[in-house]
């Protein structure tokens, strides 16, 4: 069952088609893969979704419901969370704080004090940060800040988290790391979609994949079948490697 669907969006700054009549579904429950090379328009798919950008063209659909007019705040309430690709916590607060900024918004939008700490604890200790909540944001290292990205993005209880390349940076031993975190994500009945570049986390995480370029859809499938397709191998390395 689709959770939700971008339905021939398209975006053009000026003369830029940064998405030119995109349509893709997000099945509830799965982790996707939403891969291509720089500037394919994935994040902006991301920022459309979410209510940053508004399509010039097309719809986005949530949970059967049309948000393409939504404001991002209300687009949040509804359940969808996101991470950034350049994280920026409130670096004189606590990562508990941070974290307890993300629970009065989103679908969980949690008033009482008492149970959003609660709630931000829980958060922290999934994405293994319970030790550091005391620990100013602006101390921590930059992983640290990645993990804590996340758990802020979780504090708001969503239906749905977007993952805008939030394993960027790290080192490859930290790669396995960053796909559990994903898969214990998944394992609470929260549906993922993952922007990245990491190809190893991308088959490790996802079932599905979408590949993105020049703003249009390139390919969709399984990761063996996205990974063998001769149009996305020339996407990222050029015709000479598709041919080969």
């Amino acid at each position: 069952m689709s959770l939700l669907e971008l339905r021939d969006v398209a975006v053009h700054f000026g003369g830029l088609r940064a998405l030119d009549g995109l349509s893709f579904s997000v099945d509830e429950g799965e982790v996707l893969g939403l891969i291509g090379p720089n500037g394919s328009g994935k994040s902006t798919a991301f920022n459309v979704i979410t209510g940053v950008v508004r399509p010039s063209a097309g719809s986005v659909v949530f949970d059967g419901e049309d948000i393409t007019a939504r404001p991002p705040h209300r687009i949040a309430y509804l359940g969808i969370g996101r991470t950034f690709q350049l994280v920026r916590p409130f670096p004189q607060l606590t990562a508990l704080e941070n974290v307890l900024v993300g629970t009065y918004f989103g679908a969980g939008r949690l008033r009482a004090r008492a149970r959003a700490l609660e709630h931000a604890h829980e958060v922290l200790g999934q994405v293994g940060l319970e030790e550091k909540a005391d620990v100013r944001a602006g101390e921590l290292t930059i992983l640290e800040r990645k993990w804590l990205e996340v758990g802020r993005a979780l504090a708001g209880k969503p239906k749905v988290i977007l993952l805008d390349e939030f394993m960027a940076g790290i080192s490859e031993a930290q790669v396995p790391e960053a796909v559990e975190l994903v898969k214990s994500i998944n394992a609470t009945d929260i549906t993922v979609v993952v922007v990245e570049h990491i190809i190893k986390a991308i088959t490790s995480a996802c079932r599905r994949v979408i590949v993105l370029d020049a703003g249009k859809k390139l390919a969709e499938g399984s990761v063996d079948e996205v990974v063998h397709d001769p149009a996305v191998i020339e996407a990222y390395l050029g015709s000479r490697h598709a041919r080969g």
